[in-house]
């Protein structure tokens, strides 16, 4: 058969063949040129590679970069400056003043709780440090002598003379560690307490001093690594809480009044009241009630005082027998109700303990309170209703779990997170979250070498959490007051847990203790958090009255809220620094350093440097 070829038709040479290879691996080459980053849109990187020198980019570093941040914003007017208040002001504590207090009634403590300012009655300048104010002896030192510069006041001097309470020697304060009821000194009434609590081998961690005076019973229960929460009324008694805060003992201004204490139920190991003279068997014993709810199971109370040895003292205190041994009959039935047994009866002392369960009760309460968070008290009335335990199995089990003794407490996973009690906290989470804190702080001691030293005694953390920042920090040197935000989610009872302390409180409002005593303040979060809540001006200046002079303060948060900090702190005599997170400067958390600077009150509103 002959071939046939058609007339559409050709042979495919091999020349159109190589081209078309040739043009194919061009443009794969081409693209793969352009996706390397060489291409045209790269001119950086076709820069590099036609130079050979690798100084291209003159201010590299490879130093650490905890630097001054600075952040290019727009033209903005001058940050607001915030002038000195009068110097009428230098002990001012917004919710517990004298003047406002009077205005409301006396019954069962009302006028000397908890009564803020409206908004068009907050001072928006800076309270002024009285003439003379210098930095506090460091501890323990501190714990025993105060300069009189500080906190100007006598009366306790002439009022509690006999009690051996304060001295005043020269230019300093001396607190030989007296009371009422211990005129042999602090450490021979806590070495009787001792005979029957077990507080040297850490089981009793965490204490509550009600009516503490200037709360040496908390100072010396320190060197037995015990931590108190002490107490006390801005009453007739002037400065006790300052005081107590001024030798570097924890203290907040409060009362047994009409609603609840600020702490959660189950915190504190123990409790006392040494002649508190809080009416314990008036209103069917609520007070004691409230004692109840915030004493752990298996915790020690404490009652030195009336009515307490009334047979010796009766006719000192100008009270009959009769009367005095009824009040001591009623509080025996109260602890009985409550579940607590009497332990120890002698001299000016007796001492009971709070069962571990409510299986081995010996009267069982008809009066528990039903429907109620017993934690959710944050200006919740108190009721006379007595706070169920928590359910056990079996008569041995401790209701709500049993702690280990301190330190092995401190990063142990708490009960209420082990239980489930804190929602989104899990035992694994709770040891991430400590593991971060230890690290966050070893990066705060780089930032600020005197982190950890004797210079900062007195530690707040506005945004607590879990605890962790405490805990990381934890030493003789120091103790931090743990604050919940009533906004954040309510983890104060396993910061109680960990053996460390603090309160709830609304930073919308002014906190409860005196101008000028903390020496470091962390506030991690806390502006984001009350971003549409309340001012942030408001919550500076009232870190600014808290904070000592030359006391410092890390902020951690979102960069633009702290270019809002930043700007206002420009207006506050603060000097400040912007620094990198840890983990780099891509990170949107930053830290913000800043320094209270030093200055004083003087007359006429003037300041001196």
């Amino acid at each position: 058969m002959g071939k046939h070829n058609s007339s559409g038709s050709r042979t495919r040479s091999p020349l159109s063949i190589l081209i078309v290879i040739v043009l194919c691996g061009f443009f794969y080459m081409l693209g793969a040129w352009q996706k390397s980053g060489f291409g045209k849109g790269d001119t950086i990187a076709s820069q590099i590679t036609k130079q050979a020198d690798c100084n291209i980019f003159t201010d590299l570093s490879f130093e650490t970069h905890h630097n001054d941040v600075e952040i290019v914003e727009p033209s903005e007017p001058k940050a607001k400056v915030f002038k000195p208040c009068d110097v009428k002001y230098s002990d001012y504590t917004p919710c517990q003043e004298q003047d406002r207090a009077m205005k409301f009634p006396r019954e069962n403590m009302t006028y000397r709780e908890r009564h803020c300012p409206p908004e068009d009655e907050k001072l928006h300048c800076l309270i002024p440090a009285p003439k003379g104010y210098m930095t506090p002896f460091p501890w323990p030192k501190g714990r025993d002598y105060v300069h009189y510069a500080n906190v100007p006041h006598k009366s306790l001097t002439v009022e509690k003379a006999v009690q051996n309470w304060v001295q005043f020697q020269g230019n300093v304060f001396k607190f030989p560690g007296g009371g009422t009821m211990f005129p042999q000194g602090a450490d021979a009434y806590i070495d009787e307490l001792a005979s029957v609590i077990p507080i040297k081998d850490g089981s009793v961690r965490t204490a509550l001093d009600t009516g503490c005076g200037v709360a040496s019973w908390g100072a010396y229960l320190l060197k037995r690594n015990v931590l108190t929460m002490s107490f006390a009324p801005r009453d007739n008694h002037e400065a006790q809480v300052q005081f107590a805060l001024e030798r570097g003992v924890p203290a907040v201004i409060g009362v047994l009044g009409t609603i609840h204490l600020p702490y959660p139920s189950r915190a504190f190991d123990m409790a006392q009241c040494s002649r508190c003279l809080i009416p314990w068997t008036s209103n069917d014993g609520m007070y004691l009630m409230e004692v109840d709810r915030v004493l752990r199971p298996g915790g020690y109370w404490i009652l030195s005082g009336p009515p307490i040895n009334w047979k010796t003292y009766y006719q000192t205190w100008k009270r009959s027998k009769e009367e005095l041994r009824a009040e001591q009959r009623s509080i025996e039935e109260l602890a009985e109700s409550l579940c607590w047994e009497k332990k120890y009866e002698k001299g000016d002392i007796a001492i009971w303990r709070k069962k571990k369960n409510d299986k081995s009760c010996k009267r069982k309460s008809a009066n528990k309170c039903k429907s109620r968070d017993p934690d959710d008290v944050w200006y919740k009335q108190m009721e006379t209703c007595i706070t169920p335990f928590p359910e056990v199995s079996s008569t041995k089990e401790v209701a709500g779990g049993e702690l280990k003794k301190f330190p092995s407490r401190l990063f142990d996973v708490p009960p209420r997170i082990a239980n489930g009690e804190v929602e989104g906290v899990t035992g694994k989470s709770y040891q991430e979250d400590s593991k971060l804190w230890k690290k966050h702080v070893n990066a705060y001691k780089k930032m600020n070498s005197l982190i950890g030293t004797r210079r900062y005694r007195n530690v707040m953390d506005m945004n607590a959490g879990l605890g962790g920042f405490a805990a990381a920090l934890e030493s003789p040197k120091s103790w931090v007051m743990n604050v919940v935000p009533t906004t954040a989610k309510n983890t104060l009872g396993v910061i109680y847990e960990r053996g460390l302390i603090g309160i709830y409180h609304d930073w919308c409002e002014g906190f409860s203790t005196y101008p000028r005593t903390y020496d470091l303040i962390h506030a991690n979060g806390v502006f984001s958090l009350y971003e549409n809540t309340c001012k942030p001006e408001d919550i500076l200046l009232e870190m600014d009255r808290i904070l000592r002079p030359e006391g410092a303060v890390i902020f951690r948060d979102e960069v633009d809220a702290l270019n809002k900090v930043r700007k206002f702190a420009e207006g506050m005599r603060w000097d400040t620094k912007m620094m990198d997170h840890e983990d780099g400067p891509l990170m949107p958390e930053k830290i913000l350093i800043a320094v209270k600077q030093y200055w004083v009150g003087s007359a006429g509103n003037s300041t001196s440097d």
